[in-house]
């Protein structure tokens, strides 16, 4: 079976949630690294895939699959975590 554009968007922001969670309870091990490596982390764990999702989401709508209501979801909530996130590492470090 193969997966919608759609579906991928939120199967993405799937992922954002659990390395969100990861990072979260593994906290504890990055206290010796340095700021900037800290900053890398959570833009490639938690900003990278949940645009990527986004776009995912818009290529969905661009191309008609017939899911409008699930692209449309991918689309907001990818587009909500992304620029949470990219907020916090950009205005708190």
């Amino acid at each position: 079976m193969k997966l919608s554009l759609a579906a991928g968007s939120l199967v993405l922001f799937g992922l954002a949630i659990v390395l969100l969670l990861m990072l979260t309870l593994f906290e504890a091990a990055l206290l010796g690294m340095s700021p900037e490596a800290e900053r890398i982390i959570s833009l490639l764990g938690l900003v990278l895939p949940a645009a990527i999702g986004a776009v995912l989401g818009v290529m969905s709508l661009v191309r008609r699959e017939g899911r409008t209501g699930l692209a449309v979801t991918g689309i907001a909530l990818n587009t909500l975590f992304a620029l949470f996130h990219l907020a916090i590492i950009v205005f708190a470090g």
